[in-house]
Formats: structure tokens, sequence, C-alpha cells
């Protein structure tokens, strides 16, 4: 065990050297402010807000979400479960908002409320170390605060605050106990080391050492999650989970430009750079994300794309940001660096995205493709690859969303609060095939649109590749999901195509194990359904009506599914229903099912050929 430890620890130094440096030991720290946001840059940000237009809205916004704090209790130290995360991130925001308040307009009410606010959290107990996530933010937030109006706090303030955020912050991340998350590959390995380099930043006088030895780790330790990128840019987490630990990568890699001017080869990590893109693509002409696994269903404001949007040259990369700037939410508790980072970034120069097709490989392939940008109406379809044992994930192997008209009519229920489920006593962070995660109704199977197979779940262990892409028309991508059924069919694979006319295509080609399987094809909606004849399924929502036409080989039943709670702790799914069909496969059986998505007067293309022959394919 130790030699396999040692051989891990020489493997990481080597990938580390790879692509970072550290910061010397004779590093001359700047004075404060020195935490994202120079001096010198803010006559820049402050000829934006100056000038009508979306930079104007979010200051606007950020100024009036300020005035509604005055009002409000100071926070205090209340759990939800196990968790503080939620006063941490409230933290956050009111101390990020309100300290660019008072930089921005000089009004000392500002900076005496997030003073306040920083007072008050400094004096709780701690910061809940057991949950190192609430650390994390809580000691970014009153770092920022400490840094941005240092010159406003007196010498006792000065002392509370930096006493608070090396003893709760910085030292618990020190212990054994508290500090699994170097090691891990997902978001809080990103989101805990951006926290320990806010605070390191702000109180280096303090504790030089320590706070060099927490910023040199970070930079080793934050490569292992930027590992995930690889090849293209697709986040194994999803889109919320991108949001949250891309957003805290970009913050670690801005704070270490704005304090030395380079990043430490971070940016160089393959995939990296390229995941704004994938997060482009994610999000449906409805606003709609392609929310797979443990993600919300709404669309949101993302300040980290306006930093690749700036290091990359692509004002295209804020067009679906544009938009949603027109009415900024001020529940963004990273709002302000959306300022910081766009202040060389014209708006008006933001175009529609060349492309309508992406795709990347990765823990978690995706394949995302759309027949226009820039129109509510067009059609779009997210589909996915991956496993049901990546962090965060469901059991959504082959699944999909579609958007056409306006609607989303394939959709996904995506997550269920963690507490709600946790006080109940579910261990729902077992990963094991028998875990009692997969007992909940959004996480398995059974509710996302995909196959399942004598009513059983997929396989934990499995994994499904894009095998084959195709950009033009039509634009598809083919998934093989044979891992996932290993032991109920011999073979899966699933091909999703978008063609001319705004119509699609589903085709699965499967072989029967033993036999006779129950197959059943299931596709979520909120849509109105009725089960027509000649192996029709019509969707209607909106005044608007999409058809699944369904050609298969084997009689088929047409079927609805109920999406009501299956046990007391599932969430309710108020207007969803599960559609599709029901075949038995007899022994040896192989061929395809292929279902024809099209909207009202749209015809289904004469042939539809085997997975095989789609690069040729001219529908």
């Amino acid at each position: 065990m130790k030699l396999s430890w040692l051989f891990l620890l020489l493997c990481l130094a080597g990938t580390v050297r790879a692509q970072t440096d550290s910061l010397p030991a004779d590093f001359n720290m700047p004075p404060h402010p020195r935490i994202l946001w120079k001096t010198a840059d803010e006559p820049v940000l402050q000829k934006n807000v100056n000038t009508p237009g979306p930079w104007q809205n979010v200051h606007r916004s950020i100024l009036s979400a300020c005035d509604k704090m005055m009002s409000a209790p100071v926070l205090q130290r209340q759990l939800t479960g196990r968790r503080l995360l939620g006063v941490s991130r409230e933290c956050l925001r009111r101390v990020f908002f309100l300290a660019y308040a008072w930089r921005m307009e000089k009004d000392q009410r500002y900076a005496d409320r997030a003073i306040s606010e920083m007072m008050a959290v400094c004096s709780f107990s701690d910061w809940n170390p057991s949950h190192f996530l609430d650390v994390a933010e809580m000691t970014m937030g009153v770092a920022i605060g400490y840094d941005w109006l240092y010159d406003r706090l007196t010498p006792d303030q000065r002392r509370a605050i930096a006493t608070a955020i090396l003893e709760k912050g910085m030292r618990p991340s020190l212990e054994k106990k508290n500090s699994n998350w170097l090691r891990e590959h997902h978001n809080w390995n990103q989101v805990c080391n951006a926290g320990m380099l806010f605070g390191s930043l702000a109180v280096f006088e303090d504790a030089p050492e320590l706070g060099l030895h927490l910023i040199n780790r970070g930079i080793r330790s934050i490569v292992l999650p930027m590992e995930a990128y690889r090849p293209a840019g697709a986040y194994p987490e999803g889109y919320s989970y991108w949001g949250y630990g891309t957003s805290f990568n970009v913050l670690f890699i801005s704070a270490l430009e704005t304090l030395t001017g380079g990043d430490f080869g971070l940016q160089k990590m393959p995939g990296f750079m390229e995941t704004a893109a994938y997060y482009q693509h994610m999000a449906g002409p409805t606003g709609l994300p392609f929310n797979f696994s443990d993600a919300g269903t709404g669309g949101s404001l993302e300040p980290a794309m306006c930093w690749f949007a700036a290091r990359l040259g692509a004002p295209s990369l804020l067009f679906t940001e544009k938009l949603r700037l027109e009415k900024p939410s001020t529940g963004n508790r990273l709002l302000p660096a959306m300022l910081l980072w766009g202040k060389d970034i014209d708006m008006k120069a933001v175009r529609p995205p060349s492309s309508t097709f992406w795709t990347g490989g990765g823990e978690t392939p995706v394949a995302l493709m759309r027949s226009a940008w820039g129109d509510s109406s067009s059609m779009y379809i997210g589909f996915k690859g991956g496993s049901p044992g990546v962090n965060h994930a469901h059991m959504d192997v082959g699944s999909f969303v579609l958007d056409w008209g306006g609607v989303r009519w394939a959709a996904d229920l995506g997550m269920q609060d963690y507490n709600s489920l946790e006080s109940r006593g579910l261990s729902i962070w077992n990963k094991s095939k028998n875990s009692q995660r997969w007992e909940v109704m959004r996480y398995n199977n059974l509710v996302h649109n995909t196959l399942t197979v004598n009513g059983a779940y997929q396989q934990v262990s499995g994994h499904a590749d894009i095998t084959a892409t195709g950009k033009r028309n039509p634009q598809f991508a083919v998934i093989d999901m044979t891992s996932v059924y290993k032991g109920q069919l011999d073979r899966s694979r699933r091909g999703v195509a978008l063609l001319k006319g705004e119509r699609a295509v589903i085709r699965d080609e499967v072989a029967a194990g033993s036999g006779p399987d129950t197959l059943q094809w299931r596709w979520l909606t909120q849509a109105e359904v009725t089960l027509e004849q000649d192996n029709v399924i019509a969707l209607r929502k909106n005044g608007k009506t999409l058809r699944l036409v369904i050609e298969t080989p084997v009689p088929v039943q047409l079927r609805t599914w109920s999406a009501a709670p299956v046990h007391d702790y599932d969430a309710p799914n108020p207007g969803s229903t599960i559609t599709g069909f029901e075949a038995i496969l007899p022994e040896g059986y192989a061929g395809a099912f292929t279902v024809h998505v099209l909207p009202e007067g749209a015809k289904a293309p004469r042939r539809v050929p085997p997975l095989d022959d789609w690069i040729k394919w001219k529908p």
C-alpha cells in the first residue's frame, strides 16, 4: 500500500512539474488591494459602468442588491443538515458585492455593512471544517473584504478578521481529516484550493510561510481536477457543476495572474481553455440547459465566461451570456467578477457562434447540436454517454434533451436537494451497484430518456464512448452503450441525428441476450401525451405538436409511465410524464428501433441507414 501511494505521488509530481511552477520564497507580495482587482484598473471599470449597456446593467443590479442588504440581519451560524454552505455562500455574495460597491461608489454605507458581515462571521465558533466547502467559500468572501477594504478597517478589525482567516480558514486545511479534497479530481479540489489561495493572499504578511505553503500546494493540487477537461473541454460533472468547479478554478488562476502576471502553466492543461465552448453549447434555445447528472433545471449567467472570452479573444463566447445580462441575477455571488474579467470586452462585438455542433470525449462525452443560434424556436439536442460511476452522475447514459418551437419536449428532472435525502438517512454518495443512491427516483435510468432492460438499472461500472460524429446534414453522434447494459443486452448502440427541416432521428441497435428480454424505450416530457395508432406518440404543448413515429421490426406496445414519486423521500415531479414503448426481444434477437421526431407537417426521411453508415448518410 505504501509503495502504491509513493508511486502515485511521484506520478503527480511529474505531472505538476510538466505543467506548473511555484511561487518563490522571496516573492515580494504587493500591497493591498491585490486580490483580482488592482487599483489601477478602477478607471476602466468606471468608464464601462458609466456607459449605457450590459456592464451598466450589472453595476446597477449590484448596487440595488447592496441597498437591500442594508436592512437584512447580519449572518448567523445556522447549519442546514451537516452544511454551513448556504451561509458561506451568502457571506461571499454580500461581501463581494458590498466591497465592490465601496470601491466604485465610495459610499461609506457599503464599507460599513461589509465590515459588519465580516465581523459577524469571524465571531462564529468555526466555519464547519467537517464540510470543507463551507470553509473555502467563507474564507474567500472574508479574504476579498479584508483585502479590498483594508484601508477602511481599524487595527482591531484587521486583527480579528486576519485571525479568523488564519485559524478558521487556512490552518484547518492542514489537518488530514479536513483535506481529502487535495487528492480529488472534481469540484471540491477547485473550490477549496481557490478559497485557501484567497485567504493566503489576504493575510500573507501575518503568516508568510503558511501562505506560501498553501499557495504552492494549491498550484500543485489543482492540476488534478483540471485533468478531467481532457481532451476537448467536456466537464464530467455536468452543467451546474461546471458553473461551480470551473468558476472557482478561474478565480484561482485569475488571482495568480493579478498577483504575478502569470498562471504557472495552468491554462495549458489540455481541454481547459476549450471548456467555455462546451458550456456555451450546453444551453438550448429555450434557455434551459442540458441538465444531466446533479444539475439544476435553469440556465444561469456565468461570469467565468468573460474570463475565457477575454483570454481567447472570442467575444462570441458571450452570445448567450449577453442575453442573460438583460436581467442579471443578483443571486449569483460572483457577479462582480464579470465586470472585472469583461472590462476590455466590447459587448457590441458579440456575434453568434460559427458552429452549431460541439462534441467532446472524456469521462462524460457529449454531443450538442442545434439548427440555428439566436432563434428561440430552433431545434436543439443534447446527447450524452459516460458512466453512472462519475462524480455526481445519474444512470442516464444514452439520455438526451430536445428543444423545438420554444418548448423543451424531452426533459431531464435534474438533481434532488441533497439534504432532503441525507436527512432521511440515505447514503447517496456511495457509488456501488447496490447503493441506496440508485433507489432515488431521479437518479436511476427509469426516469431518463434512455433504455431499460427487464426493469434493471444500468451498470455503474460501465462506460459509453462516442464512436462517431457528423457536423453537417445530418449532425449526429453515435454512442456504444454495451458495457452499461452488460448482462442485460449483448450489444447496445444509440445514434441521435438532427436533420435539415428541424427533424430528429433516434436509432437504437441492440442484440438480445438469452431472452426473452423486455426492452423499454423511455422519453420524459412535460407535454400532453397522446398514444396514437400506427406506432405514433403525439406530444402537445403551447399550441404546438411534436410526433414520435416508431419504426420497428418487432411488435411494440406504446406506453406511458407515471413520474410520481416512488418513495416518500422522492421529490415530486408535477406535470411530468414518461412515454415511449415496450418490446419483447426473443433469444438471439438483433435489430434496430428507429424513432423519428417530427414537428407538425414534417416528413420522416425515406430511409435511415445502419449506424455504421451514418457518416455517409445524405437524408
